[in-house]
């Protein structure tokens, strides 16, 4: 046990995620985290493949929050903010920022990643809640168009542990105080406000001045005179001001 979490190592799987998936449809109770020292079929989001090289973490974690569908995208910036911790515990110094919904990035270089998967209820709430995270502990694996650093190196279980308890602390928090905590903590680690980005969706790319997160914590984005709040896309990794 590491806190609330019941943390199970393979040496190798095609995928944490699934598995927990898997588990989860089977009834599996909450707080099982499933840790591989390698994966064969390690994906991303929008459907990457994420190459799974021993030495890195690969984590799955499942929830059984319960609450509204909506209530999705904020367990995945919580645990956004308990990894940026667990990060800086490990790795002292480092000028490790958030990247919206939930990369962990140093400069313009990409360390680690969350991918959230849920199924809802017969009532439109949340089932479960898997999330996957990976982080570049050991190795920086080449990605094609896109930098990435190495947080370590440092033991895939040793930061499992530290990860966990953060977020272990951060699910109790949010259990008694709401999101509310969890959207400020996320601000602190996130982009300066007033920074220029570029959000894509699609074949839409939108280029405005961050302006922090909504309530739900969605990306405010002030563009054309007027402030929007996004809930899906992937923030660019260079400016389009053509977007603006």
């Amino acid at each position: 046990m590491t806190g609330e979490f019941r943390l199970r190592v393979h040496e190798s799987l095609p995928s944490t995620q699934s598995l927990a998936t898997e588990l989860a449809e089977r009834g599996e109770p909450a707080g099982l985290a499933i840790l591989a020292r390698r994966q064969t079929e390690g994906r991303g989001r929008a459907g990457r493949a994420w190459q799974s090289v021993a030495g890195n973490l690969h984590l799955s974690l499942l929830l059984r929050p319960g609450g509204a569908a909506r209530d999705i995208a904020g367990y995945a910036l919580m645990a956004a903010v308990a990894l940026h911790e667990a990060a800086l515990h490990h790795a002292p110094g480092r000028p490790l920022v958030l990247k919206w919904p939930n990369d962990l990035m140093e400069g313009s270089a990409k360390i680690a990643g969350i991918l959230s998967e849920a199924a809802l209820d017969a009532h439109g709430g949340i089932a479960h809640l898997v999330c996957g995270i990976g982080v570049n502990l050991a190795h920086a694996p080449a990605v094609e168009g896109r930098a990435v650093a190495a947080l370590g190196p440092i033991a895939p279980e040793i930061f499992a542990a530290t990860l966990l308890s953060r977020l272990a602390d951060w699910h109790k928090l949010r259990l008694t105080e709401g999101f509310a905590p969890i959207r400020a903590a996320w601000m602190e680690r996130g982009p300066e406000r007033g920074s220029l980005m570029t959000l894509r969706q699609g074949d839409n790319p939108v280029s405005g001045r961050y302006e922090g997160l909504a309530e739900d914590g969605g990306l405010l984005l002030a563009t054309a005179g007027r402030l929007h709040a996004f809930h899906a896309g992937e923030v660019m990794e260079r400016y389009d001001a053509s977007r603006d």
